[in-house]
């Protein structure tokens, strides 16, 4: 029987890292992308053996993107039965706090990363029987958060590609799906010199252990977003209730009351 294969991009820390444990663990083929060599090898010697493919890369270069999918499909013989878009970066702070590069660098990273391994890893999801492409999508994509503008509005693209893609991509039986979550334990988080106000109102209460749980759960599955947290579902509810009239709750959750 043909081992099962994933690709998980930004591998090396936080979500990625945990996922690729996890699908490792239970014996899955696991091709971790990430710029930094040295996160794959204690990556590669953490799990179990002959599990991990390392493949050092950067999702904002879309020949680089194509190259890492080549090198982890030589592997399986062409198919690719997961990709998962982990890759991201955070910056929190007032908008005019915030460097221009930093946000020039957010956009290349949670925007143009997306769309670079959507369409290098297309090909090969097309030609595996009952494929997956799952996308990290947050919480603030539901309503755009203060001091995580940019941040917010790089999540809500990825959430409309991705009701977008739902559509196109399921007549080459691709099931196309999102991950939704406030602020998960990184280092991402955690180790930010500069934190939200919403973080002290809404805490950060999910590992990402339960995230690779859940991707785990949106592989078998057929939902369009998998939120976790109560806070998550809450807060989609709340949204689509209010519409416009969701702002003044909006203030008080950013810390802005």
């Amino acid at each position: 029987m043909r081992q099962k294969s994933i690709l998980i991009t930004g591998a090396g820390s936080g979500i990625g890292l945990k996922t690729a444990l996890l699908f490792s663990s239970r014996g899955w083929l696991v091709g971790a992308a990430d710029i930094d060599a040295a996160s794959l090898e204690r990556l590669a010697a953490t799990a179990p053996a002959g599990t991990i493919v390392p493949i050092v890369g950067d999702v904002t270069d879309r020949q680089a993107a194509i190259r890492m999918v080549e090198a982890f499909t030589e592997q399986t013989l062409g198919q690719l039965d997961v990709a998962f878009l982990s890759a991201g970066i955070l910056r929190m702070g007032a908008y005019v706090d915030i460097a221009p590069e930093d946000h020039a660098l957010l956009n290349r990273v949670n925007i143009d990363g997306i769309l670079n391994m959507v369409g290098a890893t297309f090909p090969a999801l097309k030609r595996t029987p009952d494929a997956h492409l799952i996308s990290m999508s947050s919480a603030s994509a539901e309503y755009g958060v203060p001091e995580l503008a940019v941040y917010a509005a790089s999540k809500a693209f990825v959430r409309s590609l991705t009701e977008a893609l739902s559509i196109e991509f399921a007549e080459h039986d691709i099931t196309v799906s999102a991950i939704t979550v406030a602020y998960v334990a990184t280092p991402m988080v955690t180790d930010a010199k500069v934190k939200a106000r919403s973080i002290e109102k809404l805490g950060v209460k999910i590992t990402p252990e339960r995230v690779a749980e859940t991707v785990w759960r949106a592989t078998h599955g057929r939902k369009l977003m998998w939120r976790i947290g109560l806070d998550a579902k809450l807060l989609h509810m709340v949204v689509r209730l209010l519409g416009d009239r969701f702002s003044w709750i909006g203030k008080r959750l950013a810390g802005y009351d």
